[in-house]
């Protein structure tokens, strides 16, 4: 079955940097569009980034471009999200997940972007 587990969150502070990790199995990587998707407390899932399986082609929810950057490695089966100048409106639980398939996800990493 599909397993996904993301990494690399932290606290950090406003302009700093972090990148995620997500490792994927069970299905075909390679082939697979992806997306990280971010919660904060008691807002809805955003869509921050997507990229198309070969990592061709890649885009961007206006808050974090220019900022973030989405990048794969499919010898690995691991997705990547570079995260740059975060901002305190960052501060979120961070998933990925197939762009074909929202619903299954890791359990996330939390990234808080506090003074």
């Amino acid at each position: 079955q599909v397993q996904l587990v993301e990494s690399g969150g932290g606290l950090v502070q406003p302009g700093e940097s972090l990148r995620l990790s997500c490792t994927a199995s069970g299905f075909t990587f390679s082939r697979s569009a992806m997306t990280w998707l971010r919660q904060a407390p008691g807002k809805a899932l955003e869509m921050v980034a997507q990229i198309t399986g070969d990592g061709s082609s890649m885009g961007y929810m206006d808050a974090v471009k220019g900022r973030f950057t989405i990048s794969r490695d499919n010898a690995e089966n691991t997705l990547y999200l570079q995260m740059n100048d975060l901002r305190p409106e960052d501060t979120a639980v961070y998933y990925c997940a197939k762009l074909t398939d929202l619903t299954t996800r890791g359990r996330g990493t939390q990234v808080t972007v506090s003074p």
